[in-house]
């Protein structure tokens, strides 16, 4: 309770201000990997407030952003299937495919449902014995769990006619990649609360060791942003790369055992393709073959598919911090929320959607440090 009072002090945002104000004493550049953080330092505009020596770079923490483009079509040719209910969390109903998304689906006569729990879908599939039911299943370690489980209670319940569209993606495997790009500045990391929630912090000393940066584990709030970066900023100027928790009030170091234990039983790590990114290894999960009966691709012929990404969406870059979205020549103009080029655009922790939903729309100002010229990121493989 001290801590929770401590925290809501009206004092406390100045002084952690204050606090990294005197740290500084040269330019960092700091990664929040998650798209709910990034939201937070835009919607409140912590990274102008923040010292100019400190920048504030946005990561691929958005899961809807990320989401390959070859899986997006692999949706919509599902969703237009007469024999097929496909259901979605809403913010992915927008996110563009190549020429359409899940509402031009359904207005063209696919039954696509928004649903609010993978369990709902799992009852319209009892409900609908004679429809193929299928959820799409994507994002971080964070909703890795609740699919599991919906999995799992569809193989104990005997429903045949449920399946899972894959597309879960892991946050150390990225920050890996981040690290041994060319083109990587990051010299510290806010890591995302709600993963750690889940998954802990085991994963994260060695690549703090290997690649000598701090990695901290901060909430969502503007407290626990300034927080976060107080506590990455104090170790860069010590020398230190350590793995700090600085969001004890839901994250423990193990992790919540009972929810890696059903990620264990029903999914298997693979490769997976980073939209705008590329193919990370390690990165992904999908489901393991005890429950492999129940993957989407297996049960329809989806396969063969050719995407196309709009030429002049430059999200990729924004994905990996090359590039602030303010930046690209068709943001707020040829790509708005009303006309998206990419999913970062519409997608509710989407870093282009955060610029134009708190009206960051002027000519971006000059970098405060040289951004290297683009080139082949993070050594992966083209996503085709």
């Amino acid at each position: 309770m001290k801590y929770i009072d401590e925290f809501q002090d009206p004092g406390l945002a100045r002084r952690l201000l204050d606090d990294i104000r005197a740290s500084v004493t040269r330019p960092w550049a700091l990664m929040e990997v998650c798209g709910g953080q990034t939201h937070t330092i835009i919607r409140h505009g912590i990274d102008q407030l923040l010292p100019e020596a400190v920048e504030l770079i946005h990561g691929p923490g958005c899961p809807v952003c990320v989401t390959p483009l070859e899986v997006i079509d692999k949706a919509l040719a599902i969703a237009a299937r007469p024999e097929v209910v496909f259901c979605s969390f809403g913010d992915m109903l927008r996110v563009p495919g190549t020429g359409k998304d899940l509402f031009r689906v359904r207005s063209e006569g696919g039954d696509v449902r928004v649903v609010y729990s993978p369990l709902d879908a799992l009852r319209i599939a009892r409900e609908n014995p004679d429809r193929q039911v299928v959820f799409f299943g994507i994002g971080f370690e964070t909703t890795a769990p609740p699919n599991a489980m919906t999995v799992y209670q569809a193989r104990r319940l005997g429903i045949r006619n449920f399946s899972l569209l894959v597309s879960h993606v892991r946050v150390p495997p990225a920050i890996e990649a981040i690290m041994r790009s060319p083109s990587c500045r990051v010299q510290g990391f806010l890591a995302a609360g709600h993963v750690c929630s889940v998954m802990g912090t085991a994963e994260y000393p060695e690549l703090a060791d290997r690649h000598r940066v701090p990695v901290v584990v901060t909430g969502f709030e503007p407290l626990d942003i300034l927080e976060g970066v107080r506590r990455a900023v104090r170790q860069l100027e010590r020398g230190e790369h350590t793995v700090e928790n600085a969001y004890p009030r839901a994250v423990r170091p193990e992790g919540n055992p009972a929810a890696l234990a059903m990620i264990e039983d029903v999914f298997e790590v693979t490769d997976r393709a980073w939209r705008g990114i590329g193919t990370i290894p390690d990165s992904g999960w999908r489901l393991s073959e005890r429950y492999r009966e129940y993957d989407a691709e297996h049960r329809f012929p989806v396969s063969g598919i050719t995407t196309r990404e709009p030429a002049a969406c430059r999200s990729g870059e924004v994905l990996q911090g090359l590039l602030k979205p303010h930046q690209c020549e068709a943001f707020g103009t040829a790509c708005t929320p009303r006309t998206p080029l990419g999913a970062t655009m519409v997608s509710s922790e989407g870093a282009c959607a955060a610029y134009y939903l708190y009206r960051r729309l002027g000519t971006a100002p000059a970098a405060r440090t040289p951004q290297p010229a683009p080139q082949p990121p993070l050594e992966a493989s083209p996503v085709v």
